[in-house]
């Protein structure tokens, strides 16, 4: 994951010291990547010693490599003129060309800091479970409950017994009935979903792989959960970070859902060509008005 992405992602997770570090930094790369190490303390009213604990935190020797780290990213980032507008605000009297330019750069630069820092080992591994199930039970709540019935559309089409649920008392319900060889996967880009949290958990007590979607891996949620996928998510103007997520969000569950395709080949492929059969004549032949 680029540097700045991840101090993005891992600043709710900070001690308070560290947070404040992580703010000065955020709110002005270019130049924090100029300041002395007496400078950014001031600037983020800490001391030496915490900018030191904050480069270490993020796997840093010290100071200058992190000034280094934080430089370059900056630099290729101002040689990427789309990348600019990303977390500006959009004002009232905004043109629909800038709305048009901030929103999908915002959603592109997303959707690439999510595959950077995407594990592939989890993602195989969550794969493998999904192919080999009972049962796959989803839950999200709010935004994330669309992209649970998303995932659940798809995987249903594979063969692959697949509920998802947004009320938590049929999630906790279902979640009661799994056992081992299922799976649950939890939804929530804070990790911090009372609901998501305790459904993913009383899984987990009965012996079922547990899943969290996050785009924070120090969560609660990844906490109780057995296997973790990351997202990335970027708040801009009416777009809270619950809604900048779901891009992210779908990009890591397609890649799963793929990867299910590839263990599952033939069987996909079968019940594809149903599929296919049985809505076929629900749709006008080319060229129809």
């Amino acid at each position: 994951m680029e540097l700045l992405g991840r101090i993005r992602t891992e600043r709710h997770e900070m001690p308070d010291a560290l947070r404040k570090v992580a703010d000065a930094i955020l709110a002005s790369p270019g130049e924090a990547a100029r300041l002395t190490i007496v400078d950014l303390a001031e600037r983020s009213r800490t001391s030496t010693a915490t900018i030191t604990r904050f480069c270490r935190a993020l796997g840093f020797t010290g100071y200058a490599e992190l000034r280094v780290a934080v430089a370059t990213e900056t630099g290729r980032v101002a040689q990427q003129t789309w990348q600019t507008d990303i977390g500006q605000e959009i004002l009232p009297d905004d043109s629909l060309e800038k709305v048009l330019g901030v929103v999908s750069g915002n959603d592109i630069r997303l959707i690439q800091e999510t595959g950077d820092q995407l594990d592939l080992a989890v993602v195989a591994k969550v794969a493998q479970a999904v192919a080999g199930a009972g049962r796959v039970l989803l839950f999200g709540v709010s935004s994330s409950a669309a992209v649970a019935s998303e995932m659940e559309y798809r995987l249903q089409r594979m063969r692959v017994p697949t509920w998802s649920r947004s009320d938590a008392h049929s999630a906790l319900t279902d979640a009661a009935l799994l056992g081992q060889g299922d799976v649950a996967i939890g939804i929530s880009h804070s990790g911090r979903t009372r609901e998501v949290i305790e459904v993913l958990a009383e899984a987990g007590s009965h012996g079922a792989i547990t899943v969290a979607v996050t785009s924070h891996p120090r969560s609660p949620l990844a906490e109780v959960a057995e296997l973790v996928l990351t997202t990335s998510s970027r708040e801009t103007t009416f777009r809270a970070d619950g809604f900048a997520a779901i891009h992210s969000q779908l990009l890591v569950l397609d890649v799963v859902y793929v990867s299910v395709a590839q263990r599952t080949y033939e069987r996909t492929r079968q019940a594809f060509d149903v599929t296919v059969r049985a809505v076929q004549g629900h749709r006008l032949p080319e060229g129809d008005i």
